[in-house]
C-alpha cells in the first residue's frame, strides 16, 4: 500500500512574513492571498511561529466598545502581549510545530490533532521551509475515485499482502465506504483484512460480511 504523503498534499508556494513584518503587512497579506495563517521564518527560512487572523483579531477584540467598557472576560497576559503587538515575532504563536515532507497523512492528522492546530509549516532535514499542510489538505484523501480505492484494496491488500485468490472476497466501494464479502480460511485473519482496509487512503468506513473456515479465536458459533 502506497500512504499518500506530505508532500504530495501540501502547498508549496508557501506565503511567509519575517520576524520584523509590521502588523499591517501581516494583515495585507493574509488578506490578499485569502489564507487564514502564514509561517513566520527567520533569516535562514526556517519556521519559528505561525501568525494567524485570530492572533491579529486579539487587537480589536482589546479595544473598548464605543460605549466605554473593555471586554469580557479580561485577556490572559499573552494574549495582552499579542493585542499590543506590532510586528510578526510579537503577534505569533511560537515554536512553530512542523511536519516532514516524507510523513503520512496518519502522522500529520495526529500531530494536528494532538497540537489543537489547523496547520503545519513542512520543513527539510535542516529546519527550511518547503511548504505548508492543512486541515483541508487531509481531507484530499477522502476525494479518491471508489474505483481506485477497490483495485488498491483488491490487488495491495488482499492479493500481496494478505495472500488470498482474487475470487475469495469481493470489494464493493460507495462513496468510500467499503463492503467486503467472502469466505476467509480462518476467523483470525478476517479483523486484519477490516484494519488493512481502514487504513487505505480515501476509504470511510468498511462493513465486514466475511465468513470463515476454521473459528481459531474462541468457542462462538461458526460463521457460514
Amino acid at each position: 500500500m502506497q500512504h499518500r504523503k506530505v508532500s504530495d498534499l501540501m502547498t508549496r508556494d508557501v506565503v511567509s512574513a519575517r520576524y520584523d513584518t509590521p502588523f499591517q503587512e501581516v494583515a495585507r497579506l493574509l488578506t490578499e492571498n485569502e489564507i487564514a495563517a502564514l509561517p513566520v521564518v527567520d533569516n535562514g527560512g526556517r519556521p519559528v511561529g505561525v501568525v494567524s487572523e485570530a492572533d491579529l483579531l486579539r487587537k480589536a477584540s482589546d479595544r473598548p466598545g464605543t460605549d466605554g467598557r473593555v471586554p469580557l472576560p479580561p485577556l490572559e497576559a499573552w494574549e495582552r502581549a499579542k493585542a499590543e503587538g506590532a510586528r510578526a515575532e510579537e503577534l505569533m504563536s511560537a515554536p512553530a510545530v512542523c511536519a516532514h515532507p516524507d510523513w503520512n497523512v496518519v502522522e500529520a492528522a495526529q500531530l494536528m490533532e494532538v497540537q489543537h492546530i489547523k496547520r503545519l509549516p513542512v520543513v527539510d532535514d535542516v529546519d527550511r521551509l518547503l511548504g505548508i499542510i492543512s486541515r483541508r489538505d487531509l481531507l484530499q484523501i477522502f476525494l479518491r475515485k471508489d474505483d481506485a480505492v477497490r483495485e488498491e484494496i483488491e490487488h495491495d491488500v488482499l492479493q500481496d499482502t494478505v495472500g488470498l485468490a482474487p475470487a475469495q472476497v469481493s470489494v464493493d466501494v460507495d462513496g468510500g465506504r467499503v463492503t467486503l464479502q467472502g469466505l476467509v480460511e480462518s476467523r483470525s485473519l478476517i479483523p486484519i483484512i477490516v484494519r488493512l482496509c481502514t487504513s487505505v487512503d480515501g476509504v470511510v468506513g468498511v462493513t465486514d460480511r466475511l465468513s470463515f473456515r476454521v473459528d481459531d479465536v474462541g468457542r462462538t458459533p461458526l460463521r457460514a
